[in-house]
């Protein structure tokens, strides 16, 4: 089998680099794309010295089975007929072609067996908010249907890419030495601060990045499920958090609740508040699982459970779960 990663120098190309080693990914060939401006670098690979290609429109994917592409939504949209056209799978991060109706949107503790449908050979990764918190629902959502969701997200700077990483870290060195502080990559200073929002407004009040929560969810759950996220910026370097409040239609024991989510795929319970131990960033940054803790029934609904999770954005919340998508199509016979 032959795979690409097209974005090979961004943080979750880099992510795609460790994990795909990591996990042993049962490739013959790795192929590196990128931009012009990082064409001609060089990566080490398991012991091989690889160089990322350019990006064109010619026939360099006819032999690529499958291409774990993130390069953004306006790449994904110009390259996706090329990356395709010779029947490679379009594994893709960006927000592209997430609510296409012919496009799976996948999570595979949840939804594994949609990515087996693909018209347009393209399969993509959902919003990394999304993913962490569907993979903590899904067991919740087979003990009762899950009605409502009430979220807010805390989220690190990797969201918003390896350059927003560097000056968040920047901003704090520039605070220390009292110098003025560079802001580029977010609406206003990170350090020593949140900010509540992440990506644009929309006509109703709420961010794209909120709508996704509400659009994604349903899909990728097949649910009527009603989100309502509130996303907050957070100056934690790599590891996303969330406070979620969920409505179900039957009431969940919290002893269920548990049960349920120690058992689930993807998921670590770490959940003992009298002795101060719950999931935080700090200790989430590098893992794979969504860790989860501080679960407990909501005082004001009977129907209703609160809990908090803590993830790694670029590994679940981006590149894992796009690697865990291939290495269920490698399994299902789809990729060989």
């Amino acid at each position: 089998m032959k795979a690409a990663i097209v974005g090979a120098s961004g943080a979750v190309g880099q992510e795609f680099l460790r994990l795909l080693a990591e996990r042993r990914f049962p490739m013959d060939e790795l192929v590196l794309f990128g931009s012009e401006r990082s064409a001609g670098r060089k990566y080490n690979f398991m012991g091989r010295e690889l160089e990322v290609k350019l990006l064109q429109h010619n026939d360099d994917f006819r032999d690529i089975d499958v291409a774990f592409v993130s390069a953004g939504g306006g790449t994904s949209k110009e390259f996706a007929e090329t990356i395709t056209k010779h029947g490679t799978i379009m594994i893709d991060n960006s927000s592209a072609f997430r609510m296409d109706a012919d496009v799976p949107l996948v999570v595979p503790e949840c939804n594994a067996a949609d990515a087996l449908v693909r018209p347009r050979g393209i399969i993509a990764n959902p919003n990394c908010t999304t993913i962490m918190m569907v993979v903590v629902l899904q067991p919740l959502e087979e003990l009762s249907h899950i009605r409502r969701i009430h979220v807010s997200s805390y989220q690190s700077a990797s969201g918003a890419g390896a350059a927003a990483m560097a000056e968040l870290q920047e901003q704090y060195r520039q605070l220390v030495a009292g110098e003025p502080v560079t802001v580029q990559k977010f609406p206003h200073q990170l350090a020593y601060n949140v900010i509540p929002q992440i990506d644009v407004f929309t006509d109703n009040g709420y961010t794209k990045e909120e709508m996704k929560m509400f659009n994604e969810t349903r899909k990728i759950m097949h649910s009527d499920v009603r989100c309502s996220a509130t996303c907050v910026r957070v100056s934690s370097l790599r590891s996303h958090s969330e406070s979620v409040w969920i409505e179900t239609e039957e009431p969940i024991s919290i002893a269920a609740a548990r049960e349920a989510i120690s058992h689930a795929p993807g998921c670590t319970l770490v959940d003992d508040p009298a002795n101060l131990v719950y999931p935080m960033p700090l200790d989430t940054a590098g893992k794979d699982d969504v860790f989860v803790g501080r679960i407990r029934r909501d005082i004001s609904d009977d129907h209703s459970l609160t809990l908090w999770l803590s993830g790694d954005q670029i590994r679940k919340g981006a590149a894992l779960n796009a690697v865990q998508i291939a290495e269920y199509l490698v399994k299902m016979g789809e990729l060989k």
